[in-house]
Parts: structure tokens; C-alpha cells; sequence
């Protein structure tokens, strides 16, 4: 008996200790279960320390404590009740306003999981303004592009795609399944005088455990971001207005040195 307590404290405490680097890989459960030094960006009750992108439009965000997909009846659909749960849906249709965080962020480590519904779109914008691609790729036998989920997606100027990254490959797991992204991220850099010495960069992005973006810079916000200038600090932002989508388990980390492979 005794063996057995010291075995398990000796995981616990592995488990517990916050190394200086990561090596930058999925090892078993999600690591906000794994490490320590994460800090949920969800109440596990409401959407409290969130607000709508667009002050004077409706904001029809809700926690819900599960989230339902019938893939049978309404495939292109999510839906959840209303009451105090650590899911969050972008309403009952899949249109409403931009869900911005309270709080600001610099160089970040993310984990996040989200469900779409068939066919369904959304994304998650570090600083309010660079896009990891939330989309339903499942199935899809077309080449990957930044269109698709795990894609840092591409900028628009002049009214034309510019940039982007298409995922290594294509990780979706089916509509109405929860899927997950850790995201290494490293803020722009600005001189004393405010000049951008350095771009933004997606150091490593894991979609669902699997590589599927290295060392990607984005020289400006990409398509649809928050009306905001590039800055050392900036929030989060979820999109709303492109179809059903849920949230869960959005932890955070100060940025730590990634090993490299």
C-alpha cells in the first residue's frame, strides 16, 4: 500500500511541475489537465468575461451546460439550453455578433475546443485580428487551403485573397464532434518610438494532436479581424456570424520556449 502512495504522488507531482520548454506535442489528456500555470478564459456558468464585437447589435452568446447535434433531423444545427454550463453557443440560428475577451494578451500559449455543424464556419483571432480557421472540412477530398479548419487564413487587399497558410493536412473530425487547438503565439514586436520591428507568428498550432502550422508569420490582420491597430497586446476574439458553433475549455498560458525538434 504504501508503494502505491508514493507511486502516485510521484505522478502527481509530474504531472504538476511546469517545465521551461515544451516540446510541443499532444500527450494524452488536454495539458490544462497535464501542467499547471493555465487560466480558463470560461466561467463554467455564463459568458462573463466576454463581450459583443458590435456594442449597438444584440449579443445572442449563451452558456449552456452540453451542447446537441442531431445530424439526423437539423445537420446543420447546434443547440443547447440556456442555463449555466462551461459550453458557450453562438446562438440559436449561428448569427449573431463577435465575441471579444475582456482581457488582453501578448505572447500566448492557447488551448481551445470547439464543435461547428454541418457546413458551418467561425475562427479563432489571436489579438482580435490573425485567424486560426474554425470550419466543417470534414470529408472534403479537395487540396487543404486556408479556408479550411487548422488554416491561418489569408488577408484581404484590394479585394483579393493575400497570404494565408493551408493546413498541413486535413484533421477534421466529423460535424457535431468536439475538436481542440493548441496554439503557440508570439505578439508582434514594436520599437520605442511604436515602429513593428517583428510580424506576429503562429510558432506551432496541434489541431485535434496533429501539426498542422510551423513558424508562420502574418504581416496584418487577416480577413474579417476586429478593427484594431497590430499592438503588444490585443484580446481574443471568437467568430459568431458565419454559422452554429460551441466553445469549451479555453485556457491560457504565458508563452514558454518551445524545444525544437
Amino acid at each position: 500500500m504504501k508503494i502505491v502512495v508514493l507511486f502516485a504522488a510521484v505522478l502527481t507531482a509530474a504531472a504538476q511541475a511546469l517545465p521551461p520548454v515544451t516540446d510541443g506535442d499532444m500527450h494524452g489528456d488536454p495539458p490544462y489537465l497535464l501542467e499547471t500555470g493555465w487560466t480558463s478564459l470560461l466561467t463554467g456558468k455564463d459568458v462573463s468575461g466576454w463581450h459583443g464585437q458590435d456594442q449597438g447589435k444584440p449579443n445572442d452568446w449563451y452558456a449552456s451546460r452540453a451542447v446537441f447535434f442531431d445530424r439526423l433531423l437539423g445537420p446543420t444545427r447546434l443547440s443547447g439550453r440556456k442555463e449555466p454550463g462551461g459550453r458557450i453557443l453562438n446562438g440559436p440560428t449561428g448569427r449573431t455578433v463577435n465575441l471579444v475577451s475582456d482581457e488582453k494578451f501578448g505572447d500566448m500559449e492557447l488551448y481551445i475546443e470547439w464543435m461547428v455543424s454541418k457546413g458551418s464556419n467561425s475562427g479563432v483571432y489571436l489579438h482580435g485580428l490573425y485567424e486560426v480557421q474554425v470550419f466543417d472540412s470534414y470529408g472534403s477530398v479537395q487540396p487543404v487551403s486556408s479556408s479550411d479548419a487548422g488554416g491561418i487564413y489569408h488577408r484581404w487587399i484590394n479585394e483579393q485573397p493575400q497570404g494565408g497558410s493551408a493546413p498541413r493536412v486535413n484533421a477534421s473530425r466529423p460535424p457535431g464532434t468536439w475538436q481542440s487547438y493548441q496554439i503557440w503565439f508570439r505578439a508582434p514586436r514594436f520599437d520605442a518610438n511604436g515602429k513593428k520591428t517583428e510580424n506576429a507568428k503562429f510558432l506551432r498550432v496541434l489541431f485535434n494532436g496533429i501539426l498542422v502550422q510551423e513558424n508562420v508569420e502574418v504581416d496584418g490582420g487577416t480577413r474579417a479581424h476586429m478593427d484594431l491597430s497590430e499592438a503588444a497586446q490585443n484580446p481574443l476574439m471568437l467568430q459568431g456570424d458565419h454559422g452554429p458553433v460551441a466553445y469549451r475549455n479555453i485556457y491560457w498560458r504565458p508563452l514558454r520556449p518551445i524545444k525544437e525538434r
